[in-house]
């Protein structure tokens, strides 16, 4: 399998994240799979953005769940870019998407759309929780699907399997050579985050890891090179 390179929330190291300015970035760099964040705001839209609330990354204040579409919309996401609809992204790019889920409530909303626009062999769903991989597994039939790891110990592959997983997707600051060899033995596929530099990078293809989440299109470009 080749070396995998996945833009986190598009190219968030130079562009505004999770905007369509952002993913086209990154398609335009080569990058292999676009990474993203999936939330409901309020009127059940399927809304891009990372965190519970708008604060953080546009000029708004108050959570997502507690503002329609239409406002979320007036909001600036940075350099004049509005919040994207998950299906606008769709649209704008052609690479296939990590959609990262945050609940169950998401997981059916994202498998309404996957299953409308036949999108199983294009968008694999990730999330930090094992209900949610379980959920969107048993909604759509042959998703792929990755259980993401931040603060974990061993049991994380054991905890991808029983939810479905095909993939693990671990913050390489925690990551160890025994879990490493324990997700091989399970057939899972392994993929770091988050890989800004060339010493990470270093780390990633000495643990043969099976790609790299990344902030920065350089990345791509040298991770060939990289041993």
């Amino acid at each position: 399998m080749n070396f995998l390179t996945i833009g986190h929330r598009g190219v968030m190291g130079t562009e505004p994240e999770n905007t369509l300015r952002s993913f086209v970035a990154a398609q335009q760099a080569g990058l292999d799979v676009i990474e993203l964040d999936l939330h409901l705001s309020k009127d059940g839209a399927l809304v891009v953005m990372h965190d519970t609330d708008v604060d953080r990354t546009t000029d708004g204040t108050g959570p997502i769940a507690e503002k329609t579409l239409t406002e979320l919309r007036a909001l600036d996401a940075g350099r004049g870019e509005r919040v994207p609809v998950f299906e606008e992204v769709l649209d704008a790019v052609r690479s296939p998407i990590q959609a990262e889920i945050k609940d169950i409530a998401a997981a059916r909303a994202l498998a309404e759309v996957m299953l409308r626009r036949d999108l199983v062999s294009r968008v694999e769903v990730s999330s930090f929780h094992d209900e949610a991989i379980a959920e969107i597994g048993r909604l759509v039939p042959g998703v792929r699907t990755a259980l993401i790891g931040s603060r974990f110990g061993p049991d994380i592959v054991e905890r991808a399997v029983e939810a479905g997983a095909q993939t693990v997707c671990l913050n390489i600051r925690r990551l160890t050579l025994e879990v490493v060899q324990a997700a091989r033995k399970a057939d899972l596929r392994i993929i770091g985050w988050v890989v800004n530099t060339q010493d990470d990078l270093r780390l990633v293809r000495a643990l043969e890891l099976d790609g790299a989440t990344t902030d920065y299109p350089e990345i791509k470009r040298t991770g060939r090179f990289t041993a």
